[in-house]
């Protein structure tokens, strides 16, 4: 069965364009979508403090209201835009990062709002967005703000690596390429050696000497899923270079951009490889960050 889309809101124009995506991916899955609010919960020395001063007004007497209205607000305007669709709403108490990583486990994919080049707002690639997206169980997709009508309707694009093919990305990346009748646009990035940039004039040719075999290896990667999702068309990508700007420029015009974050639980926390973040800063379209083994 399908479950929910949970969308995190926190009144920036960032969450309420990962709604309206939201909104539209649940139509083409035929499910619903349930917005949450999650706030940071209220000491009991700050709540004794409050209840003590009968003329003063607590932070969370005034969020908590300004939480409620919020969300069915949103829940209203997606409704009005989308009729038909299911829309729920949900203001949670337990904290940000807490609230929102629940709430994702009881669904299918969980939305945030992005902003561009690494600004700490709201609650993506700040250090609550960036903590949720590293450790949730289901896929993240992180979505910036734009202008209405802008949103690109191209190809799905996801990183690929043939040494270590990840079915759940590469997977993710076809079912979303045939929802949405469009093609897939598989990336393939050969780091050049440390000692590669410093060599003499003869990298360039072994550069591209490189490329035609690497090619080979990832049409044959793909060719399992061509053969199951036969009416998505894949075309592949292959360059050498630095993963992170090739997959930003190739997600130009792009409807989403799939990369993979390896779920490995560490005393340090919650980690996201260095690609994943080059793209969630960068990338001009939609990010979904998959996790995998």
């Amino acid at each position: 069965m399908t479950r929910s889309i949970v969308v995190g809101l926190d009144g920036t124009d960032q969450a309420d364009a990962a709604a309206e995506w939201a909104a539209e991916e649940a139509l083409l899955r035929g499910t619903d979508v349930h917005l949450v609010c999650a706030m940071e919960p209220v000491p009991e020395a700050a709540l004794s403090l409050a209840e003590s001063d009968s003329d003063s007004d607590s932070d969370s007497d005034s969020e908590e209201p300004w939480a409620r209205k919020m969300t069915a607000r949103t829940a209203g305007e997606l409704r009005e835009r989308h009729p038909g669709l299911s829309v729920t709403s949900q203001v949670l108490p337990s904290g940000p990062v807490p609230g929102l990583v629940a709430a994702a486990e009881e669904s299918d994919l969980l939305v945030l709002g992005s902003r561009a080049l690494g600004s700490v707002a709201g609650y993506l690639l700040g250090s609550v967005g960036l903590a949720v997206a590293g450790v949730v169980a289901r896929p993240v997709v992180l979505v910036r703000a734009v202008s209405a009508g802008s949103t690109p309707r191209g190809p799905v694009v996801v990183g690929a690596d043939v040494g270590q093919p990840v079915d759940s990305v590469v997977g993710f990346a076809f079912e979303e390429a045939a929802r949405r009748h469009t093609q897939v646009l598989v990336v393939y990035v050969q780091q050049l050696p440390l000692h590669a940039g410093t060599g003499p004039a003869m990298v360039p040719d072994f550069r591209l000497s490189m490329v035609p075999e690497i090619k080979r290896s990832v049409e044959a990667m793909l060719e399992p899923w061509r053969a199951k999702y036969p009416d998505v068309e894949a075309v592949t990508h292959v360059a050498v270079g630095s993963a992170g700007p090739e997959l930003v420029a190739a997600a130009r015009g792009a409807s989403l951009a799939v990369v993979g974050r390896r779920t490995r639980p560490t005393a340090l926390g919650a980690r996201i490889g260095s690609v994943a973040h080059a793209v969630l800063h960068h990338s001009p379209v939609p990010v979904a960050l998959v996790p995998h083994d």
